[in-house]
């Protein structure tokens, strides 16, 4: 029986010979390192995308909320104000004073809690526009008045008009090509109805 230093003595099973089998301790090897940098790759090739579309997706609502509330806010405005809109800019103004949680703008939005404001000429319609950090302008447009024959012509909007009947119709455009940076010349209500654009009645399009 083997003793320790202060001469007790160590049980048989517990002593160990010369010849006894030390700890294993080697490190990963190479490939092991490879394989585990590859599944982890895999899997944000998976995640990355994944929270991409769910972030843009709430991007977007949040865009489409602010013009919710533009469209309930201008509606009221245009009641309380002798059945219309008046110009562009005293509609701006007027929708600013009765909603101060957004920025309302005759000018391209400069935030994404900003709303561009154009009217139709005769004072009947409202185009409304808003920039979604997800790259993809949004907009409104309400008539309140039965469509007219010669059709609407807007004081600051786009000369075409793709609804082409009275009520409320959501669209977006620019589809993942609006940066903040220049949303003068892609968010603005002038750039709302040109090619590419997608309008129809009841919801917003899909994002």
């Amino acid at each position: 029986m083997e003793a320790t230093s202060n001469g007790a003595p160590v049980p048989a099973h517990v002593a160990r010979s010369p010849g006894d089998a030390q700890p294993d301790e080697r490190g990963f090897t190479l490939i092991e390192l490879m394989v585990v940098l590859l599944i982890m790759g895999v899997l944000l090739a998976i995640a990355i995308p994944t929270f991409l579309g769910v972030a843009g997706n709430a991007n977007d609502r949040a865009a489409q909320s602010n013009l919710n509330t533009a469209l309930t806010t201008a509606r009221a405005f245009y009641g309380n104000n002798d059945q219309t809109y008046g110009s562009t800019g005293s509609a701006a103004a007027g929708l600013q004073s009765t909603g101060p949680d957004l920025l309302f703008t005759s000018g391209p939005p400069p935030s994404t809690h900003a709303i561009s404001v154009s009217v139709s000429t005769d004072g009947e319609g409202i185009l409304m526009t808003a920039y979604s950090d997800s790259g993809t302008c949004w907009g409104v447009f309400s008539y309140e008045a039965p469509w007219p024959a010669a059709g609407v012509t807007m004081t600051d909007g786009p000369t075409t008009l793709v609804p082409d009947g009275s009520g409320v119709w959501y669209g977006k455009f620019n589809t993942g090509v609006a940066v903040l940076g220049t949303v003068g010349s892609t968010c603005a209500p002038a750039n709302a109805m040109g090619s590419g654009s997608t309008w129809q009645r009841s919801a917003f399009p899909a994002s």
